[in-house]
Order: C-alpha cells, then structure tokens, then sequence
C-alpha cells in the first residue's frame, strides 16, 4: 500500500489561500501565522511537484495545475466533514443539512418538506441547533452547490453546471396572468384571449437573468414574441404577482406563486394562443458528495412529495 504524504490540513490551507488570494489574507482563516501558512503551501508544492499558484506580487492565483486540484480538494475535505458529523451524532445530520431552494420552490414548496423532514426531528432529538436555508436563483443555488457551500439544492429548471447530478423532482405549470382591469395593452384587447400581436405590445414583468423562471419563460415566450419590446425586470416572483396585481403588466408565473392571488380575484389568467408551458423541476447534488444517511432521508422525502403530487 502506497504511503500518503498529503493531509487534510495543508488541502484545508490550499482552498483558504485559493480563496483569499494571499498567505496573509488566509492565515487567520487557518489560525496559523503568514509563515507557517506559506510554508504549508509549498511543501504541497513539493509534495505534488508541481507549482499550484502564479504570484503576482503579493497575490497568489491559482494556476491551470491550482485550478484541476481545487474541486478534488472541496470534495475531500467535504466529505472528511461529513465523517466527522456522522462520528459526532448521526442525529444531528437533519438540522446541519445544508439545503438550497431556488425562489419560487423555496417559498412555496419547501416550507412543505421541510415541516416533513425536520418536524420530528427537531422536537425530539436535537436540544440545539442552527439551520440555513439558503434561497437563490438557480444559477446562485448550482453554484453554491458546485463548490460544497451547499449539500442539496432544489431548483426550477436544468442545471448547467457539469459537476451535478440532476435528479427530476415535480413539475410546475406556468401561466400568463394580468390583473381583472386589463388597462396596458394598446389595442385594449380583452381578457377572452389575447393575440400575438397584443402579447408583443404588452408589457412583460421579468425574472432576472439567472433565474429558473427567466430561462423558462424565454425558453417558451421568446419564439412566439420574439422579444420583450417593454419589460420591467424585478428579482423575484412575488415582487412581479404584486406589480401585475397593480396592472402594470402581464406576468408568466408559477401556478404555485399565484394560486392566492386567483383565489381572491386579484389577478385572472389571461387566454393566449401559446401552448400549454410546463417545466421540469430537479434536486442537485455534486457528483462527489457522500451521500449521509440526512441527505438520504430529505432526498427520499422529496421523491415522496414527487409522488404525491401527480
């Protein structure tokens, strides 16, 4: 058996000094002097026999040979975090599960699961404890997940990062709402259907780009309309259900995020010749996370409410 020269802690060093670009800037994340520090990182470079950073002055950037150990290092140290937890308190994996939810699941699908996942648990084995859950578009979810900062993220749309393992989860309609009093559109059409040459003078509101919502609601208007020739951009959906509830303009959206407003008579779904707009929702994990026995009950849970809605 080939003996291991490398440890935990100079990968652990490596990443904070990648992270910070300078020894300096890295030593207090490490708790060791700049010297000490410094020394850790080129003993990994002799030790790989390869140098891991350019310096650029006082700055340390990662080189093509840095860049190709960075995610290997991410991935070890994560999962010797993972062991550690485990060895502590299997128990105490659900609260410390670190969970994203890209905006619409994160607000009105999650807060479902997680009462599933964490309801017994928190009331009757954990006496203390933190949890973060973190909400995003799904570009910010991906990359959270990508680098470890996050162990699962729930998101709208596909991932485009190649280091994730997409799993389908539920699927969301998509519909075209506006308020009762259609008042923005120039040829006053009404609310009976509206043509495509009405939804291309209208004004659309908009998701950011990033967003799972955005790139969906491209993904299906865009051949239709073309372009937005008027839009209002705003960051989330629930900022864009409120602005089409004033009647400012029309609104692609999750049935999810306005089924209340429907209810109540404060937005009405808009009759519109584009077809029906249905997309794929997905739970991410790295492709080298270690699965903990936490991770493998919220993922089971999921797939139940999967099941449940269809």
């Amino acid at each position: 058996m080939a003996v291991l020269h490398l440890t935990l802690r100079q990968l652990q060093i490596f990443v904070a000094v990648a992270r910070c670009g300078s020894t300096m800037a890295a030593s207090g994340e490490v708790a060791l002097s700049q010297s000490a520090t410094s020394a850790a990182i080129n003993e990994l470079e002799r030790l790989l026999s390869q140098p891991l950073f350019d310096r650029v002055g006082k700055r340390l950037l990662l080189n093509d040979n840095g860049r190709a150990l960075l995610p290997q290092a991410l991935a070890m140290l994560d999962s010797a975090n993972s062991m550690e937890k485990t060895a502590r308190d299997g128990a105490a994996q659900a609260p410390t599960l670190r969970m994203g939810a890209s905006t619409t699941i994160g607000n009105y699908v999650l807060p479902r699961l997680l009462s599933q996942f964490l309801g017994d648990t928190l009331q009757s084995t954990c006496q203390a404890w933190q949890s973060n859950i973190v909400i995003g578009n799904t570009e910010a979810i991906c990359d959270a997940v990508a680098t470890f900062d996050l162990d699962i993220g729930l998101i709208e749309g596909p991932s485009h990062q190649p280091t994730l393992t997409m799993t389908p989860w539920l699927q969301d309609e998509l519909i075209v709402v506006c308020a009762p009093q259609n008042t923005f559109t120039p040829s006053g059409a009404e609310l009976g259907g509206l043509s495509l040459n009405a939804l291309r003078e209208a004004v659309w509101l908009l998701r950011e780009l990033g967003s799972g919502t955005r790139e969906t609601t491209d993904h299906f208007l865009l051949p239709h309309l073309r372009s937005y020739r008027r839009s209002l951009v705003l960051g989330s959906s629930e900022a864009i259900k409120q602005t089409a509830a004033e009647g400012l303009g029309l609104a692609c959206l999750s049935r999810w995020v306005v089924n209340d407003a429907l209810a109540a008579g404060r937005l009405q779904q808009v009759s519109t010749p584009l077809p029906p707009m249905t997309r794929q929702c997905y739970f991410v994990v790295h492709q080298d996370k270690q699965i903990t026995p936490a991770l493998r009950r919220f993922m089971g849970q999921a797939m139940q409410l999967q099941a449940a809605s269809t």
